[in-house]
C-alpha cells in the first residue's frame, strides 16, 4: 500500500519536482532559484547565520615521554600513581581509565625499540659475537682466532666487550666476572644463548645450566635464564648489540694488527667506551647517560670477593677410596666404594659431592702420580669391606703363581694403608 506524502496529500507518482522542492524548503525560496542567487546565497537562506559553537576547554594531555622515561627509572612507579600526580595538576584533566588508554596509544606509536620494555638494573644479554679476530704470535708466527664476548645491559643498552681466546667454559665465566667489574654491579637476570658453555640441556621450560655456570650464578646472586630455542626475539637486544660490535669494534680494528690478547683487550676497551658515548638519535643521550640514570643505580652490588671459576666431572670411587684428578690421587670416605660422585675443581681445591653433600675436601696438589689421603677416611677399628678385597687381590694374583701373589702384598705392605695400594695391584694382575 502506498502512503500518501505528507504535504501534498498524493502518491509519490504524482508529485513534481517542484512539489517535492517546494515542501521541503522555506516558504521564500522557489524553484527554479531566482537570478543572481549563489550557493552562499542558497545556504544563508536554508540555515540562516553560523552561530560559533561555544567548545569546552580541551584537557592537557599528560607528558608521555617524560612519564615512560620515570616509569623505566623508577620499578615501583605505577600508572595509577602517576595519574594521581598528573591530577594534582590539573584537576580537570582525564580520567585513569583514558589515562591509561591514552598512554598505551601513545607507546604503541612509538619507536619499536620501546616495544620491548626492560626495567633498569633488571637483566643482561650475553653472547659471543660471530666474528673472531686474528691476533698473530710474534714468536712463532702462529695466527689464531680471538672470540669477542658481549654483554649489554637491558635498560640503557650499556655495553661491555672482551676478546678471549676461545669460547669454552674458561672464558666463558672469566668475561662475566670482567663485566660485572666494568658495570660496578650485576643484573638481576641473565639471557644468555643456548651455548653449550652456559646450557647443557636446552629446553623452552626448563634448560639444564652448566654447573660452573650456575655456581657463579649463585655467587653473584643473579638469575640465568636462557632465551628458548629458536626464538631471536627473546635475545634481541644483545643482537643488535653484537651487530654494533662488529661494527663499531671490529670494523674500526681491521686493518691493524695485535700481538697479544692484552694489547687486543686494551684496544677494545678504548672503543667500547668511545661506543658508549656516542649519542643515540633514538634516546638523544648516550649509553653512558642512561646507564648512570637508569640501570646503575637499579644494579645488585657485587659480592666481597670474585667468584672463583671452578670445573666439575662426575667419577667414580674406586676400591682404594681414592680418585684420580689430572694425575693426582685424592681420597674419600671407603664407605663410598663403587659410588658415584662429583668433584669440583677449582685453582686451589679439589671437592667430592654425593647426592649434593660433601663428603670430602682436599687442597690441590699438582704434583703428578702422588697421593693425598685424609686419616678420617681410613677403616678404624673393625675391618672394612675392603680389607676383603685385599686378600682377594693376593689369592687372584696368587693363581698366577706364588711370586706374583707375593709382589702384590708387598705394594700393599708398603702403603700407609692397604687400600692406596689396590690400584697398583690391579694394573699387575
Amino acid at each position: 500500500m502506498i502512503k500518501a506524502h505528507p504535504i501534498v496529500g498524493v502518491g509519490p507518482e504524482e508529485i513534481s519536482r517542484r512539489a517535492l522542492f517546494d515542501s521541503y524548503v522555506p516558504a521564500d525560496i522557489r524553484w527554479p532559484l531566482p537570478e543572481g542567487w549563489d550557493e552562499q546565497r542558497v545556504e544563508q537562506a536554508l540555515f540562516g547565520e553560523r552561530q560559533l559553537v561555544k567548545r569546552l576547554p580541551e584537557q592537557v594531555l599528560p607528558d608521555f615521554p617524560a612519564l615512560h622515561s620515570q616509569l623505566q627509572q623508577h620499578p615501583h612507579l605505577t600508572l595509577q600513581l602517576a595519574w594521581e600526580e598528573y591530577r594534582q595538576v590539573h584537576p580537570e584533566g582525564y580520567g585513569y581509565s583514558r589515562f591509561c588508554e591514552l598512554y598505551q596509544r601513545w607507546r604503541r606509536k612509538q619507536d619499536v625499540v620501546l616495544r620491548q620494555v626492560h626495567k633498569p638494573g633488571e637483566k643482561g644479554f650475553v653472547d659471543w659475537a660471530g666474528a673472531t679476530i686474528p691476533v698473530h704470535d710474534p714468536v712463532t708466527g702462529e695466527v689464531w682466532p680471538a672470540s669477542l664476548f658481549v654483554m649489554v645491559l637491558g635498560a640503557s643498552s650499556y655495553t661491555y666487550a672482551e676478546a678471549t681466546r676461545d669460547q669454552q667454559l674458561t672464558a666463558w665465566i672469566s668475561a662475566h666476572i670482567h663485566a660485572f667489574e666494568y658495570f660496578s654491579g650485576v643484573p638481576r637476570l641473565l639471557v644468555p644463548d643456548n651455548l653449550r658453555t652456559g646450557v647443557t640441556r636446552a629446553c623452552r621450560y626448563d634448560p639444564d645450566l652448566n654447573p660452573t655456570y650456575q655456581e657463579m650464578a649463585m655467587h653473584y646472586q643473579v638469575g640465568v635464564v636462557p632465551a628458548r630455542p629458536y626464538r631471536p626475539k627473546d635475545k634481541a637486544k644483545v643482537e643488535v648489540g653484537v651487530q654494533i660490535a662488529e661494527r663499531w669494534l671490529l670494523a674500526r680494528i681491521r686493518n691493524e694488527t695485535f700481538t697479544s690478547l692484552a694489547a687486543l683487550n686494551a684496544r677494545l676497551a678504548v672503543l667500547t667506551a668511545d661506543l658508549n658515548g656516542r649519542m643515540m638519535r633514538t634516546y638523544k643521550a648516550s649509553r653512558r647517560e642512561l646507564f648512570e640514570r637508569l640501570d646503575k643505580p637499579a644494579l645488585t652490588p657485587l659480592p666481597a670477593q670474585p667468584f672463583e671459576a671452578s670445573t666439575w666431572k662426575k667419577v667414580g670411587l674406586n676400591i682404594d677410596y681414592h680418585v684420580e684428578v689430572d694425575r693426582h690421587y685424592y681420597s674419600v670416605p671407603y664407605q663410598l666404594v663403587r659410588q658415584t660422585a662429583d668433584v669440583r675443581i677449582s685453582a686451589t681445591t679439589v671437592e667430592f659431592f654425593v647426592r649434593s653433600r660433601r663428603v670430602a675436601s682436599h687442597v690441590r696438589s699438582f704434583e703428578s702420580y702422588k697421593a693425598t689421603t685424609d686419616p678420617a677416611h681410613t677403616a678404624r677399628g673393625t675391618p672394612p669391606p675392603s680389607r676383603v678385597d685385599a686378600r682377594r687381590l693376593i689369592a687372584w694374583a696368587g693363581e698366577t703363581g706364588p711370586s706374583a701373589g707375593r709382589l702384590v702384598a708387598e705394594l700393599m705392605a708398603r702403603k700407609p694403608h692397604p687400600e692406596q695400594g689396590y690400584r697398583s695391584c690391579l694394573g699387575i694382575i
